[in-house]
């Protein structure tokens, strides 16, 4: 089957080398308990760089997710070391592996949150000072960087939840502000130190419904938690808060991560089930939230983040397949979707269990001895049939993006 890919006019040309991605698991948050984790080892990704980058050729992923760990670059601040950082660069290259660079994915140094006056300013100057080390070594490719991960969840868990820096209560609302400040003038940073920088946003695709007997009030209410999805990336385009210097050219490539609990009744809460047959009624299909996105913002759209625990990981992505497959055809220029994790790992706050969630599992070792990689073999025959089923669905051919990338058929 030929190879075929996406190609708007309107937006230029597609800049990742796969369609398929790999995401790694790069938090080095503060977790509920106030203990810092660093899941680059916990999962001995950076001890098995080599083997991890190696294992994606035969699925034709060439571009992964990968994080910088603000926490362990900027100790002092306005200091950085960049030496694990150049470890990740030097395995790409030796691998022929494209990165797409998180700054901040849930972790902040030791000495600052969202709620620090000096917070924009820090990050901004992390933003210039990491455009400085890349183009240094590599002046001509393609830079994609998410600033901030997911600020939507990370506002909640850190400012309503308790569940992160800064440990709040109510405060949801001023944590996302603070966070958007240090997100709009880290792209004003990043722009003015390079202004060929390609801005990926990462934030929760999800869909609230209100129970069916909810009244006219109630329903307004659940709307508006609906629509609230979108304040990150409309503080971004300067669409809300303008005093926070967001511009429409801030909107570069939406990103929207999808899982399987992102679709839920509120009041009462209530958990929507995506694979009863029949179909829940409220269960509304991600084509749908994808093409909404789109036209809300007129912009390129990957799926940034995507998988399933357990035994259902084969179904689920038979689910996006079909989902992204039809998105295609309505003429959402999808220009991506990122498995993540493609490694297992844990949960945050509790180390044991691990989710069982990634196309690779883990055999968990002795203490000091890396976790070897098992290939969940349902998972992988599934992703290599998604692969030809959304391949099937692009129009334009591209040859620029590998043919096995799209295709292993």
């Amino acid at each position: 089957m030929p190879a075929k890919h996406t190609e708007d006019p309107d937006f230029g040309p597609n800049p990742f080398q796969s369609f398929w991605m790999g995401g790694y698991e790069c938090t080095d948050q503060l977790n509920a308990f106030g203990n810092r984790v660093d899941f680059l080892n916990v999962t001995n990704h950076l001890e098995l760089l080599n083997e991890d980058y190696q294992d994606l050729k035969p699925f034709g992923i060439g571009t992964v997710r990968e994080g910088i760990r603000w926490s362990f670059v900027e100790k002092i601040p306005y200091q950085y070391d960049w030496s694990t950082v150049q470890v990740l660069l030097d395995a790409g290259k030796r691998h022929g592996i494209q990165q797409v660079w998180d700054l901040c994915h849930f972790g902040y140094p030791d000495d600052l949150t969202p709620l620090h006056p000096m917070f924009a300013r820090r990050f901004a100057a992390l933003c210039r000072a990491f455009v400085e080390f890349y183009r240094s070594q590599r002046p001509d490719d393609t830079l994609i960087i998410t600033p901030i991960n997911e600020v939507s969840f990370m506002s909640w868990l850190g400012g309503d939840a308790r569940g992160t820096s800064p440990y709040c209560v109510g405060q949801g609302w001023e944590v996302k502000y603070r966070l958007m400040k240090g997100y709009v003038e880290g792209v004003a940073a990043l722009r003015e130190a390079d202004p060929s920088v390609r801005i990926l946003t990462t934030e929760p695709l999800i869909n609230i419904v209100p129970p069916p007997w909810a009244d006219a009030d109630h329903r307004r209410r659940i709307a508006e938690w609906h629509d609230h999805q979108f304040q990150s990336v409309d503080m971004l385009s300067g669409r809300i808060c303008p005093e926070l210097g967001g511009r429409p050219e801030f909107i570069d490539i939406l990103g929207f991560n999808f899982y399987y609990d992102n679709q839920w009744q509120l009041d009462p809460y209530e958990r929507i089930p995506w694979a009863e047959e029949p179909a829940d009624a409220r269960w509304r299909p991600l084509n749908e939230l994808l093409m909404a996105a789109h036209k809300r913002y007129n912009c390129p759209v990957v799926l940034t983040e995507t998988s399933h625990p357990g035994v259902d990981r084969p179904k689920w992505t038979r689910m996006i397949a079909e989902e992204c497959a039809q998105a295609i055809r309505k003429g959402v220029p999808l220009w991506g979707v990122c498995l993540y994790p493609i490694i297992d790992r844990p949960d945050w706050d509790h180390l044991t269990p691990w989710h069982q969630s990634g196309l690779w599992d883990a055999e968990l070792r002795p203490d000091g001895e890396p976790h070897h990689r098992v290939l969940y073999e349902p998972y992988a025959t599934a992703l290599r049939a998604a692969q030809a089923k959304v391949a099937a669905a692009l129009p334009v051919p591209n040859p620029k993006v590998n043919p096995v990338s799209l295709s292993l058929s």
